[in-house]
């Protein structure tokens, strides 16, 4: 499995993706937008039918990154050249997916099934579902196998209608659009307020629900006893800010409002 170096199963899920699967994973250096690109990738795909090396047999990207950025139709449909040209599967880690969507104005199956994805692991509790995850799968010859794959991992749950119910809604008229859309707005607006911060720097682009910032370090534990956030490099003090469907202005505001009050004390 080739993946980011920053990808969140290969750093966060305590080995579960190779204790099921029995997967190596290669993880590739990413860019300075947490990216994968084509070329990187096809650099770390060697050794093809050398029987004393593992081989490559799927590429995975997340949409959007760890670091909030978004992949590109264009960009996507690179990589997904490049596996089909050494034979490899494409996998999509799209636990945000939704926003990502959202921010490229465009529907589901253009940064999909029109790019040529075999996989798409698609996220339902970050848009506002209760509960449930789907795994969809593109490749014809892979879906005869996946009820079975389902049921070997233990993830046959019973009442799955309840988890369906939940996705058909979401997904009749677009209607994930809106709840993707105001949490990719309340992060804007969350990123326009600490640009205006001296003491704050934001570090990536913002074109999902997540901003990434360095904050004074005095400032963070007060911050993080009023708003539960996520250090990312404790060596730098930068923080992931996530939004949600859920998030308000008022939330944006108190948020500043705290900060200014904490640096100025």
């Amino acid at each position: 499995m080739l993946c980011a170096d920053i990808s969140h199963f290969y750093n966060d899920e305590s080995s579960a993706p190779e204790t099921f699967t029995g997967c190596r994973f290669f993880p590739v250096l990413t860019n300075q937008q947490g990216k994968l690109d084509a070329a990187a990738i096809e650099k770390r795909i060697i050794r093809k039918g050398d029987i004393h090396f593992a081989q490559p047999k799927m590429i995975s990207v997340t949409q959007s990154t760890e670091y909030g950025t978004v992949y590109t139709p264009e960009h996507l449909k690179e990589i997904a050249l490049l596996a089909k040209k050494h034979d490899l599967y494409f996998h999509i880690d799209g636990s945000r997916f939704f926003n990502a969507a959202a921010r490229l104005k465009c529907s589901l199956k253009e940064i999909s099934t029109d790019i040529g994805v075999d996989i798409l692991s698609l996220g339902g509790t970050k848009i506002g579902m209760m509960y449930g995850e789907a795994v969809v799968v593109f490749n014809r010859q892979l879906a005869d196998h996946i009820r079975y794959k389902q049921k070997q991992v233990m993830q046959l749950a019973s009442k799955t209608r309840f988890i369906a119910a939940q996705f058909e809604t979401l997904l009749t008229e677009d209607l994930w659009r809106r709840p993707a859309l105001h949490a990719n707005a309340m992060a804007q607006k969350l990123c326009k307020g600490l640009s205006q911060h001296r003491s704050v720097r934001v570090t990536m682009p913002v074109e999902a629900n997540v901003v990434f910032a360095i904050l004074p370090a005095h400032l963070i534990e007060p911050l993080q006893q009023a708003f539960p956030f996520y250090i990312w490099n404790e060596a730098t003090n930068e923080v992931r800010l996530m939004c949600s469907y859920d998030t308000t202005e008022e939330d944006i505001n108190a948020f500043l409002t705290l900060l200014n009050q904490l640096h100025n004390t």
